[in-house]
């Protein structure tokens, strides 16, 4: 079979499988008046991260996709390992190795060096921005991470879905498109993430703005630097932020805020500490969890 006949092949396999499923399928709301059955081409690139063009162009066999672009496809039409191979197969690319990455566990040197931060709020973000650990400075500053489920305690998902987010950050779309920058680089150093693609599906067909800024290519240049806060118990703080990776496991990064002593924002901190103290009423282990 030529290049333009597997490519054309690939094509009829994406709409047959578009057309077998149904947006509660792929977590999508059911709006119905559906002249054809399936899931619509922009339905299936909205979830992919892909433009409607291009997926388009794929279903018409006029181009060849990338490895990460089948592997969100994979995801996104619910394929099992065999319909997978097949995928790659005609699209003529090697498929990635099977084994998912594995599940991260916050390394214990780490959680000493949150049990040892008093003053200064700290969190564990791991591989896919997730939140690892933290300890109950930060979880005073920005949320209660123990009322958050652990398979949505995700740093983009949170500034996304909570609306409490965009009274916190001041300069919250800053924020938040700094977030998605990383998570796309994040995204092209796994490209066949499970997790990750869902957490891109499902934020790009709930938020706009979301879905524009994965899709800019704005690369992020800093790992630390300053942010703005508007905490509804102490007021403006403005803090240092920086980030630490851990050396046997770069894909773990300690993320501490800090404001210089003396300032109004080193108080803040200070009041905070004090407000979470009693707030909590109790002990309270490196992951802001009670014991």
């Amino acid at each position: 079979m030529t290049s333009d006949a597997h490519l054309n092949e690939l094509g009829e396999f994406l709409k047959v499988r578009r057309a077998e499923l149904t947006p509660r399928t792929v977590g999508l709301p059911d709006t119905g008046g559906r002249r054809v059955p399936g899931l619509r081409r922009e339905e299936v690139a909205l979830l992919a991260a892909i433009s409607t063009d291009y997926y388009t162009r794929l279903e018409q066999g006029r181009i060849q996709p990338s490895a990460s672009v089948l592997a969100a496809l994979a995801h996104v039409l619910r394929l099992d390992d065999h319909q997978r191979d097949h995928l790659f197969e005609l699209a003529g690319r090697q498929r990635a190795g099977h084994r998912r990455p594995a599940v991260q566990k916050v390394h214990p040197q780490l959680c000493r060096l949150l049990d040892d931060l008093t003053v200064s709020p700290g969190v564990v973000i791991g591989r896919s921005m997730d939140i690892l650990a933290w300890n109950p400075l930060a979880a005073a500053l920005v949320t209660d991470f123990a009322k958050v489920p652990e398979g949505k305690r995700n740093c983009v998902r949170i500034l996304f879905t909570d609306p409490s987010m965009r009274t916190l950050y001041p300069d919250w779309r800053a924020v938040a498109r700094g977030c998605v920058s990383h998570l796309r680089m994040t995204a092209a150093k796994y490209p066949d993430d499970p997790r990750l693609t869902s957490l891109v599906g499902e934020l790009s067909v709930q938020d706009r703005d979301f879905g524009q800024w994965w899709g800019s290519r704005h690369v992020p240049s800093r790992r630390l630097g300053m942010k703005r806060f508007n905490h509804p118990v102490v007021g403006e703080l403005v803090l240092d932020w920086d980030t630490f990776t851990c050396g046997s496991d770069p894909d773990q990064e300690l993320v501490v805020w800090t404001a210089e002593p003396g300032t109004p924002s080193y108080d803040g901190l200070r009041d905070l500490a004090s407000w979470a103290s009693g707030r909590r009423g109790g002990p309270a282990d490196r992951s802001g969890r009670p014991v």
